[in-house]
């Protein structure tokens, strides 16, 4: 029985040690050392302070700021413990007047502006914790934003167009604005990755 047990054990051991010790701290050591920033959470720290992560949206509700995406997760927004979706589809009611509330409260903060509204801003995404708007998003709270800093429309659209990122090789994703960087340069602030 013993020489049928031991060598299950050693193999077990060796496994555990090669996939639980070995292999996580060589993926660990090689992330650590070729995407630094990225490994430890590319958070943004202004003046030394960590201000939040460039990976998880934030909540803003002021006018004077850009909003994100709406989040799903709960007890409250962007809540990277709760991660998810709300799994409510098109049809359902509850879905339906979260968007209708959403669209309103876009209205409401902006109300002569008659664009249509960017899906982006009314519809939650998979994980709940999107840091990033489409480009028509920040270009459509442009108009709100602007009066609120006493800026020029035009220096609002440049300072999207600097923080943009575009696609990936020219055909992965689609142009997009990290809201968290768009906010701390509106305030004057340069962020700097850890």
């Amino acid at each position: 029985m013993i020489s049928t047990i031991r060598p299950a054990l050693v193999l077990f051991g060796a496994l555990t040690l090669a996939c639980g010790v070995i292999y996580p701290l060589a993926v660990t050591g090689v992330g650590s050392a070729a995407f630094p920033s990225q490994a430890d959470g590319s958070i943004l720290e202004v003046n030394g302070k960590p201000v939040g992560s460039a990976l998880i949206g934030q909540q803003f509700t002021s006018p004077k700021y850009f909003w994100g995406r709406p989040s799903a997760t709960g007890p409250m927004p962007y809540n990277a413990n709760g991660s998810s979706g709300s799994n409510q589809g098109p049809l359902n009611p509850a879905y339906t007047d979260a968007v209708k509330g959403r669209v309103e409260a876009l209205q409401a903060a902006d109300p002569g502006n008659t664009a249509p509204i960017p899906v982006d801003l009314v519809t939650a995404s998979g994980s709940g914790l999107d840091p990033e708007i489409s480009l028509a998003a920040a270009y459509y709270q442009a108009r709100r934003v602007a009066p609120e800093r006493r800026m020029a429309p035009e220096q609002v659209r440049d300072l999207i167009d600097k923080h943009a990122s575009h696609t990936v090789l020219g055909i992965f994703g689609e142009p997009r604005v990290n809201v968290l960087a768009l906010n701390l340069a509106l305030d004057g602030k340069t962020p700097h990755t850890r």
